[in-house]
């Protein structure tokens, strides 16, 4: 654990002033609530999906785009909320994603060795203005999503979810499926307040560029609901999203991430691999939450199809026999040399079978552990073209997408992403399993099903988060 004093810029003596200046795009109260709703999930009370693109361009920064992904995210909770009968805490990776760790700080293309993506796209001069840009695409990706969800987007009442772009699915199985299931909530409660319009969608971004996250650190009261003095307890939040996490590349115990992270009061997610040792994993837990605090810590585990049987449930034991409360949000992603591949054409693809065998073996290894998986994180996009077409990047899914069709629409960034339809086959996956894991636990105790009806009044979350 580190003793040494903490402050905003600890890692490092200057900041950017330009931002500094600038208002924060979220408030504490969200940062609050967001670390509320985590603590119900890590009481088994509300369930997390994590989704949204793993890297975002300003150009993609549009009324359509950013329309799709919400109502793509709204689908795929409400059918989880169908089979859990649970809230679900929406954390979106949007408004954020603009900046991307590298294994390499340099790459190769044509005969040149040019500094990883992170700088200006073509030549990559640094350009400190980029980080100016970046806060006003986020701040522009912000407000059309608060907009959309104070005006009804996400209500039944206003809005059939076939708007949220279920008219392109292909198919007619996954379309009857879903309206049987709007259909159903329509009758039996009020939606608006089961998938938390009103609350926004928290957001995620990788706290990767430390210059400006710290730029836009602040110490600020924290709030309370009935404040009894007039000098309230202070905080230091990141004001650039509600949720955020260290990566893989990012997690070294005596790094300038860890160090960042430790002091800010945001919940934050930790990605765990087949690379994190057991002791190093308790280690990093004592330094970013050393008070053991209800709704801090998020592990987002992420080990792929082929070593998922080999890491997890050690991973999980030590976590227990520490005593850290911790949400698990298993990340379905799978890393070259693991379960990803490299298509004949060239394009970084994955295959749906992977996903579903690895989601499918974490379930089994988290009961088998007496413990339970409290969350997903999937990179997905709801984008669809003018003619109608979703993005083709990963393999197989009930459209049984081939290798010939990878590159009629390859649209990623980074790593690739599920379509429309291939989240929705997953979707229904998790919601099956929840309502027969519901089922069973309703027949062992009957008022099970009453406890977890009446969770569905309370407020369910959306949040950003970035890396």
């Amino acid at each position: 654990m580190s003793s040494s004093p903490w402050s905003i810029s600890s890692w490092k003596q200057k900041s950017i002033s330009q931002i500094e200046k600038l208002p924060p795009l979220v408030t504490p109260s969200e940062i609050e609530r967001l670390r509320h709703q985590i603590s119900l999930v890590q009481a088994k009370k509300a369930f997390i999906l994590h989704a949204g693109d793993c890297a975002e361009s300003f150009d993609a920064c549009t009324q359509d785009n950013i329309r799709a992904k919400i109502g793509l995210i709204l689908t795929f909770s409400l059918i989880l909320i169908w089979g859990a009968r649970l809230p679900v805490v929406r954390i979106g990776r949007i408004a954020g994603q603009y900046a991307k760790p590298r294994s390499s700080g340099y790459e190769i293309i044509g005969d040149k060795k040019i500094l990883s993506f992170r700088l200006d796209p073509e030549d990559r001069i640094p350009n400190p203005d980029r980080l100016l840009n970046a806060y006003f695409y986020s701040t522009t990706t912000l407000n059309q999503i608060r907009g959309l969800l104070t005006s009804g987007f996400a209500s039944l009442h206003f809005h059939h979810p076939r708007d949220w772009s279920l008219s392109h699915v292909r198919s007619p199985t996954l379309r009857q499926q879903f309206e049987r299931i709007a259909s159903s909530l329509a009758d039996a409660l009020d939606f608006t307040s089961t998938v938390g319009a009103g609350d926004g969608v928290p957001y995620e971004k990788g706290g990767l560029m430390l210059g400006y996250e710290g730029a836009l650190t602040r110490e600020l009261p924290i709030p309370r609901p009935s404040p009894l003095s007039s000098d309230p307890p202070k905080a230091f939040y990141n004001t650039s999203a509600h949720f955020l996490w260290i990566g893989d590349r990012t997690r070294q115990l005596d790094g300038a991430h860890v160090e960042y992270f430790r002091g800010i009061r945001n919940p934050i997610g930790i990605k765990v691999g087949p690379s994190m040792q057991r002791d190093e994993l308790v280690r990093l837990l004592d330094i970013v939450n050393p008070d053991k605090e209800l709704g801090r810590v998020t592990l987002i585990t992420r080990y792929g199809a082929t070593k998922i049987e080999k890491f997890l449930s050690d991973h999980i034991t030590a976590v227990q026999k520490s005593g850290h409360p911790v949400a698990w949000d298993s990340k379905f992603i799978i890393k070259i040399g693991a379960s990803t591949q490299v298509s004949s054409s060239g394009l970084k693809t994955r295959q749906f079978s992977d996903i579903v065998s690895e989601l499918t073996a974490s379930l089994r290894i988290h009961a088998a552990t007496k413990s339970v998986l409290n969350g997903v994180s999937l990179e997905f996009t709801g984008e669809f073209n003018d003619e109608g077409f979703s993005v083709t990047e990963c393999l197989g899914g009930s459209m049984e997408l081939n290798e010939e069709e990878l590159g009629l629409r390859y649209q990623s960034f980074c790593d690739p992403r599920l379509n429309f339809e291939q989240s929705l086959d997953l979707a229904f996956l998790i919601s099956n399993h929840m309502k027969e894991l519901r089922q069973e636990l309703t027949i062992a105790n009957p008022k099970y099903g009453d406890i977890l009806l009446s969770e569905l009044g309370a407020t369910s979350t959306s949040a950003v988060s970035k890396s």
